[in-house]
């Protein structure tokens, strides 16, 4: 393993993600709040949820009563005045639907001059559920979606019309009281409908957009589901006041700083990338072996959202496959190395934000009979980069804007 690309790129994430912490942000989009003479309640949903409630609660001079939904083991404290839950995510469980329903009985029966600060990450729309059909069906309909390979706007068109809290719900439900709403983004282009399944935004997809992806997708319904996909959601909401801060693009320009600083030449490449994650990383490996001879320090940044369609049964994420697929394009070069991480700092089921390769990872693989094609067709990336020190553990970091994959080559 190259220990100067290696140390570099360990630089890189924790710059990276330093940027992107949701407390700055909270704070700046909060000056901006002006509460009326009610009542103050806050919700915060997804697995920024506590960092950005206890920095919301710093700010504010009072809350009422308060809300944090997260994912397991992402509470990290006790949070004055507010009840913190941890919930399933990617699929939402029992947890989910009982925390989510506290957050409804919690802003029922509002008036006009009450406030309700909503605060909303990556994950909200697994972790802030009520659905509308029985638990059990809307795991499974969320399990064909993700097996399926459908993006994350193609889930949460479906997954809107599931629930009573997404495409605008929550917001109605807390009507009259005014919603300001805090979003750190993890789509991409920032579509405010999409983000949580916008659960506090007017619906711009439509019933034939839904019924549209469960064709593709060949996705198994009932009746009861197939009914609600053709019952059309909220389009107008008049009692809400939203900020979007922090976002993929964000974490791009954080990268690229701080590669600029380890005195690499720079190229933000996209911050718009979705495709499938093997082909994006060997697309990206490609790039790194035609500049591996330049004899210049060169970095290339791509940041988005990759896709994964499982065919096999082993254990892995987005980036980690990203990671191992760069291996292969990468194999024999002393001066290249590509990483890609989750700013979340998980990556798939997984305890690793993801993963990192350079030129030895093929062969350290080879030498414990591990093919890369085969792992990539048994989705099993976790293991293999495991097998060779090539996981990104972070732990949780407290935000959520999507991905960022770095390739580096030295001199």
């Amino acid at each position: 393993m190259n220990k100067n690309l290696r140390n570099d790129a360990q630089q890189i994430i924790d710059a990276s993600i330093r940027a992107v912490l949701p407390d700055t942000a909270v704070e700046r989009a909060l000056k901006e709040f002006r509460p009326s003479s009610g009542k103050t309640l806050l919700v915060a949903i997804g697995k920024a949820a506590w960092q950005m409630a206890a920095a919301a609660v710093k700010c504010l001079d009072h809350v009422d009563d308060g809300i944090v939904i997260t994912k397991y083991d992402h509470v990290m404290g006790e949070i004055p005045g507010v009840r913190c839950f941890e919930a399933g995510h990617p699929v939402p469980d029992e947890n989910s639907f009982s925390a989510t329903q506290k957050a409804l009985d919690m802003v029922s029966g509002l008036k006009e001059e009450d406030n309700v600060i909503f605060l909303i990450s990556g994950g909200g729309s697994a972790l802030f559920e009520k659905p509308l059909i029985p638990g059990e069906e809307l795991q499974d309909i969320t399990n064909q979606l993700l097996a399926s390979g459908a993006d994350i706007v193609e889930m949460n068109t479906i997954r809107k019309r599931l629930s009573a809290v997404k495409g605008g719900k929550f917001a109605d439900a807390a009507a009259p009281a005014k919603i300001f709403s805090i979003v750190l983004s993890d789509i991409l282009g920032d579509p405010l409908d999409m983000i949580a399944s916008g659960p506090a935004s007017p619906d711009t997809s439509t019933c034939e957009d839904a019924l549209n992806i469960v064709k593709k997708y060949r996705l198994r319904l009932t009746e009861e589901a197939d009914i609600l996909l053709h019952t059309e959601t909220a389009k107008q909401l008049d009692n809400v006041t939203t900020r979007i801060t922090g976002s993929v693009r964000e974490l791009c320009a954080a990268a690229k700083e701080k590669c600029e600083e380890l005195g690499y030449e720079t190229f933000l490449l996209t911050d718009l990338m979705n495709c499938e994650a093997r082909d994006a990383g060997s697309l990206l490996g490609s790039v790194l072996r035609t500049h591996a001879n330049d004899g210049k320090k060169m970095a290339f940044i791509a940041g988005g959202e990759t896709v994964v369609h499982l065919k096999g049964m082993g254990l892995g994420g987005r980036n980690q496959e990203i990671a191992l697929s760069a291996a292969a394009q990468i194999a024999g070069l002393p001066n290249a190395a590509l990483f890609s991480f989750g700013s979340d700092g998980t990556d798939g089921p997984t305890d690793a934000a993801g993963g990192y390769s350079d030129g030895d990872t093929a062969e350290t693989l080879l030498e414990q009979g591990l093919k890369i094609a085969i792992v990539l067709d048994d989705n099993d990336a976790y293991h293999a980069l495991k097998a060779c020190d090539g996981l990104i553990m972070t732990g949780p970091t407290g935000t959520n804007v999507n991905d960022v994959t770095v390739g580096l080559i030295g001199e």
